[in-house]
């Protein structure tokens, strides 16, 4: 079942924004693009960790091109419970112009379908660029929790 809609592909690249959940021909290019774009790395920033993530969700990495090429990323994971929101990326040069609200808005489409109620997400606390977007976009810090966190690999 297809979440998201899916555009037709034209026959040349345009250059409209066109959203689809990645699937594992484009990992490389994801990696490639965070390494680039977002901010900060993960431990799970490797093809295996993002493979993992499209076995189990596969329309969980929403990705952004324009020209066939990405611009912007966002991981909408919902796991029964909770809507969580990660790796929200958009490439310096086609920052300001729609790619994150774009993305944030499906993102927030596909957790109101599976039955979301609340979405959160990780937003390095020293990204000052961030912290304005998210804000724009109607989030919010939670004070009141703490992020506690132990690595389960060395």
């Amino acid at each position: 079942m297809n979440e998201l809609p899916m555009n037709e592909l034209p026959d040349e690249p345009s250059d409209e924004l066109r959203l689809r959940p990645a699937v594992p021909d484009d990992l490389d290019a994801v990696l490639a693009f965070w390494r680039t774009a977002a901010e900060g790395t993960s431990i799970s920033d490797d093809r295996a960790g993002v493979e993992r993530l499209l076995t189990r969700d596969p329309q969980a990495l929403i990705l952004a091109e324009r020209g066939g090429e990405p611009v912007g990323t966002v991981i909408a994971g919902f796991d029964g419970w909770r809507c969580h929101l990660y790796r929200l990326a958009v490439a310096p040069e086609r920052r300001r112009q729609g790619g994150a609200t774009a993305l944030l808005a499906a993102a927030e489409e596909r957790f109101v379908r599976l039955g979301g109620r609340r979405a959160d997400a990780m937003v390095l606390v020293r990204n000052e660029r961030a912290r304005y977007a998210w804000s724009a976009a109607g989030y919010a810090p939670e004070e009141r929790w703490r992020r506690w966190v132990k690595p389960l690999t060395a």
